[in-house]
């Protein structure tokens, strides 16, 4: 039974949500998600990234590399934090960048998208579009991306374990979290 739920109201929401967290975690499906049931804008930093780039991630990263797309996320992100109530998805290593981090948690509210890397590994598996991935386990990879990149996650005042479920308990998640 297809279930409903009601908007929450955007006044309530003074600043920009950050979704942060490992590839695969949902950060854009939920936080499409999450911004229609807060009735707030969505915004995915790796579109508009695309946008302005005129190529996708993938792309970015084999003609320039990572630190060229990285330096791109970082000036995007900036842009997208504005002020002004919505939701972001980010990619995986924003957050990692001390500048990027620093701007998102000062400036709006930061969540981490927390799961196992197994569960993420079979997430994954499905699109080849992931430039870290390519020609690698995915497993390996986000296990060895978690140990890095966990300890910078875990700097988010917000924290949200997606279990392998409907993005919708997420959500529920999140609400609640954030206390809406």
């Amino acid at each position: 039974m297809l279930q409903t739920h009601e908007t929450q109201p955007a006044r309530a929401i003074r600043r920009p949500i950050v979704l942060v967290g490992l590839m695969g975690v949902g950060k854009s499906t939920v936080g499409r998600r999450l911004a229609a049931r807060l009735a707030l804008p969505f915004v995915d930093a790796d579109h508009e990234i695309e946008s302005a780039a005129g190529m996708t991630v993938a792309d970015i990263f084999e003609r320039f590399g990572e630190s060229y797309f990285r330096d791109g996320e970082r000036r995007v992100i900036a842009r997208l934090i504005d002020g002004r109530p919505k939701v972001i998805a980010t990619g995986g290593g924003a957050f990692i960048n001390d500048e990027t981090r620093a701007l998102i948690l000062e400036q709006a509210m930061a969540v981490w998208l927390d799961a196992e890397p197994r569960v993420l590994a079979e997430r994954v598996r499905r699109r080849d579009t992931r430039p870290l991935l390519r020609g690698r386990d995915p497993l390996q990879v986000l296990t060895e991306l978690a140990a890095v990149r966990n300890p910078y996650y875990a700097l988010a005042p917000v924290h949200v374990t997606s279990y392998d479920a409907p993005h919708e308990v997420t959500v529920n998640a999140i609400l609640e979290a954030i206390g809406k």
